[in-house]
């Protein structure tokens, strides 16, 4: 038997383009949570640039310092110089949640900013003990969770709040976005590579930021540039490194109660999103260990909460995007590099202005239709309608957000319209709520039932029936909150689904006009 000396290649050619391809998403992550602790929560800007981002930067590059090392030390096991290092950075949908349901009310109930921030913290503290408890219980669900379930509700998640924001974004300004949109196609997709292998994240960018300046230069209003915000951005460049904010942590303990009732279902929605990208990296060919992905999300994030971080680190959705592009050690190492020196020198200012966002966009669309065609192409062909069911719960919540958001722009909200005058015009506002509320979890539950009632394995579809039916009585499925009894009907429904799904284990007489051998041999 022999063994390779060689050790794994720490920087690939491909890892030039899977480094401005993440690090343009992890920069437009950073850029809307600058916006939303700035224009939102109105917190001042010696907070933002001097003690949240610095913080923020460090947990980041934390994170995707220890991903590159995982991946180093898979490569080394396995001989193998095609290992991509998972992708990691600020969770998504918490950076709204944490801003808007928790940070925003608190500081406007009290009239204090400062409040808010602290009550995000305290917020992430919960959940970061969440998170390192989770990952030694998360392989376990892993074994008896259909893959199809995994990267179904997955892949949900991707097509709504990852990828249609951003293909919005390019057709309201399609002389930059839908031509962008082409140049990274044409270099993914189709092969096509640029002069002096120039990555095409890169010539986006650069395609996007020409055409904006330019019009922003003979006043054309494409791309909204702007020289003066752009020197008015500069007044914020300064060195600032993260210090300890035990004290803020602490303070939030008052608004405990309130943060409870999201902190525990967002947990668990993390360990759920986590064990989903996991899963999506094996099937990509690199497998990870859960417990270690979870138990290091759980950690940078404490770290960077007690250093004055209001955000929850994840594992990103992409993995398999950043492989196909050529990713594999390095471009992980450098994001982390990357970012401190961006947020640490508190230029993120200047690049909310620089770079128009809509030439990105087009790297966070190429990324939603990666996942979403992940979930058919390594699952059977015949789980294909659990995928399908999988997606519904996401397409709900995401349709109930902008329902919300457009009500409250206009200063009502559902209940002022009233449910039969939206129902007459097709809304089923109702409907969206119950159905939409987490839905990772809902989206997960019914794809597995989907899964195990097309295998014919009636106790498992049972079991994970049962399972909705439980987590929907506490709120952790269709239900705005924990509590206890939340949407009891939903609840009940599941319950009885269960009981005919044991039923048909029980009695097999009852399923057997469902065998399709079974008819076949009588």
């Amino acid at each position: 038997m022999t063994t390779t000396t060689a050790k794994p290649a720490l920087w690939t050619p491909g890892d030039w383009n899977a480094l401005f391809g993440f690090g343009t998403n992890i920069l437009v992550n950073l850029l809307v949570l600058t916006g939303l602790l700035r224009f939102v929560l109105q917190l001042p800007p010696e907070i933002v640039y001097g003690r949240i981002l610095p913080a923020a930067g460090l947990m980041m590059a934390l994170s995707t310092w220890y991903y590159a090392f995982l991946a180093y030390r898979l490569a080394a096991r396995t001989g193998r110089d095609d290992v991509c290092a998972l992708p990691s950075g600020i969770s998504v949908p918490h950076m709204f949640i944490v801003v808007l349901v928790i940070m925003l009310p608190i500081a406007q109930r009290t009239g204090d900013p400062i409040k808010g921030w602290e009550a995000g913290l305290t917020w992430v503290f919960i959940q970061s003990f969440i998170l390192m408890a989770g990952g030694f219980v998360a392989p376990l669900i892993r074994r008896i969770t259909p893959r199809a379930a995994l990267l179904g509700t997955l892949a949900g998640v991707s097509i709504t709040f990852i990828s249609m924001r951003p293909a919005l974004e390019m057709f309201m300004t399609p002389v930059i976005g839908l031509v962008c949109f082409g140049i990274v196609l044409a270099a993914w997709f189709g092969g096509l590579r640029y002069p002096r292998n120039i990555p095409a994240g890169l010539v986006a960018i650069g395609f996007g930021m020409a055409v904006a300046w330019l019009a922003a230069l003979f006043g054309l209003g494409i791309g909204g540039r702007s020289l003066t915000a752009l020197f008015d951005g500069l007044s914020n460049i300064g060195f600032s490194i993260p210090l300890p904010a035990v004290g803020h942590v602490f303070g939030g303990f008052e608004f405990l109660g309130i943060i409870l009732v999201t902190a525990i279902p967002f947990g668990i929605y993390d360990l759920v999103e986590a064990m989903d990208n996991v899963e999506s990296a094996e099937a990509a060919g690199d497998a990870f260990p859960t417990t270690r992905v979870l138990s290091a999300d759980g950690a940078v994030s404490l770290i960077g909460c007690l250093m004055g971080n209001p955000f929850i680190n994840a594992v990103y959705i992409g993995h398999p995007g950043w492989k196909a592009m050529g990713g594999r050690i390095g471009y992980s190492a450098a994001t982390g590099l990357a970012v401190l020196v961006v947020t640490w020198l508190g230029v993120v200012s200047v690049l909310l202005d620089l770079v128009p966002v809509v030439a990105i966009s087009p790297i966070l669309l190429y990324i939603g239709m990666l996942i979403g065609a992940q979930a058919f192409q390594e699952t059977p062909k015949s789980h294909a309608p659990a995928v399908v069911i999988g997606l519904v719960p996401h397409l709900a919540a995401w349709a109930k957000t902008l329902i919300d958001g457009a009500l409250g722009a206009a200063g009502t909200n559902a209940a002022a319209v009233g449910m039969d005058k939206l129902a007459g015009l097709g809304v089923l506002y109702p409907g969206l709520e119950v159905l939409g509320e987490g839905a990772i979890l809902s989206g997960l539950i019914l794809a597995a039932i989907v899964v195990f009632i097309i295998e014919r394995d009636w106790l498992r579809a049972s079991a994970f029936a049962g399972s909705g039916a439980v987590l929907t009585f506490f709120g952790f499925m269709h239900g705005p909150a924990v509590g206890f009894g939340v949407t009891p009907a939903v609840a009940l429904a599941y319950a009885m689904v269960a009981g005919f799904l044991f039923a048909c284990a029980r009695w097999p007489v009852l399923a057997m006009g469902m065998e399709p051998k079974a008819a076949a041999a009588e």
